[in-house]
């Protein structure tokens, strides 16, 4: 019984220290509101990076969970990103790029593909992220951190 004791812990000792090397790109990524008082239409829910950390070069999917108290027909979606805190990039997209429109009451998914330049450099990055429409200048407002690692394939977000 000893050496099969030992021969199950020598098998599973190897796939338990594997499987901790993915668990990192299996955790959502953490996000806080812009304006902790403000009542935003939209509720952000969740976030995840795809793969996480992003592949320089390479596609990655940002996928944003989020939840609507009243229908939005349409709107854009502006994204600022950082890094060391230092602006560096802004652009803005149409919210029926992300997502279908028009957004029913309820929970919806925002989702946009990015691939990054070779050349970006490893690093701490903020992105922050402005929903607005019609009449309303903020439907909601996130930022989270992500990073770029070193290495050719390692990378981080630019847009969502």
């Amino acid at each position: 019984m000893d050496s099969v004791a030992a021969q199950f812990k020598l098998t599973l000792l190897p796939l338990l220290a594997i499987s901790l090397l993915f668990l990192p790109s299996l955790q959502a990524t953490s996000f806080k509101y812009c304006d902790k008082e403000d009542n935003y239409v939209v509720k952000v829910r969740g976030i995840e990076i795809s793969p996480n950390p992003v592949a320089r070069g390479k596609p990655a999917t940002f996928t944003i969970s989020a939840s609507t108290g009243q229908a939005i027909t349409g709107g854009k979606a502006v994204i600022d990103v950082s890094y060391f805190g230092v602006h560096i990039h802004q652009e803005t997209h149409s919210l029926c790029e992300e997502t279908s429109c028009p957004i029913s009451v309820g929970n919806f998914v925002l989702s946009h593909n990015q691939v990054l330049p070779g050349f970006t450099p490893p690093g701490s990055y903020t992105l922050k992220m402005t929903l607005s429409a019609d009449g309303i200048p903020q439907l909601t407002c996130i930022s989270f951190n992500f990073k770029i690692g070193f290495g050719t394939s390692v990378s981080s977000v630019s847009d969502i």
